[in-house]
């Protein structure tokens, strides 16, 4: 897969919601449900980050669910790639970009959001044909005024910011002519996949979906 059909498929991906649930699992036993529970509130495209032991079979679960189109974040290494890939995931998510981890995903065929958080960063992954990337870590990293800043000398490089989004600050980055969506884990609070609350998880995502038609 070259860079700019990655970049096609990303910005068809982020155009899908207003938001992509950032999603730390660690019980298997809620993917399932809690992805039934976002894609109910319409939040379809969900990222699962390789960071808990449980995340691989997490994917494996998700990717039966109906409607929903889940991705591996988090992605680091080429044997990342490898794991994700296998797993079930339709996409992937890095904090950052390497030469090794781009080459990966390009030869596995993985959409890949790449993360970047300058203007040189920015820079070097449209050289290598990647239009789509992530902002990260969005808010320390100076937030919608920092992104809003890229906007005018790289208007060809669309956004999904993450790190530190909520509710509250969601709606200043999704103003932005350069964001297409933004990244939360706001949707999928810790204490409420403890308790099993999916209907509680279905209206957070109701109410971030409707962030679109603000």
């Amino acid at each position: 897969m070259t860079p700019a059909a990655a970049s096609e498929k990303t910005m068809e991906l982020c155009q899908l919601a207003p938001v992509i649930p950032v999603l730390v699992i660690e019980n298997a036993a809620h993917a399932r449900p809690l992805a039934e529970a976002l894609v109910a509130g319409g939040l379809p495209v969900l990222e699962v980050t390789l960071r808990t032991p449980a995340a691989l079979d997490a994917i494996r679960e998700m990717a039966q669910v109906p409607g929903g189109i889940v991705g591996a974040g988090t992605l680091l290494t080429p044997a990342d790639v490898d794991a994700a890939v296998a797993a079930g995931a339709l996409f992937g998510v890095s904090p950052g970009a390497t030469d090794r981890l781009l080459g990966a995903c390009e030869s596995a065929a993985l959409p890949i959001l790449p993360g970047a958080a300058t203007a040189t960063e920015a820079m070097r992954l449209l050289e290598r044909g990647y239009r789509v990337q992530k902002f990260f870590p969005a808010e320390a990293a100076g937030g919608a005024k920092l992104l809003k800043a890229l906007a005018a000398p790289l208007p060809q490089v669309r956004f999904c910011p993450t790190g530190g989004i909520s509710l509250a600050n969601a709606p200043s980055y999704l103003s932005l002519p350069n964001t297409v969506c933004v990244g939360g884990s706001w949707v999928a609070p810790k204490e409420l996949m403890e308790r099993g609350d999916w209907d509680a998880i279905t209206a957070l995502a109701a109410q971030a979906a409707a962030l679109g038609t603000a």
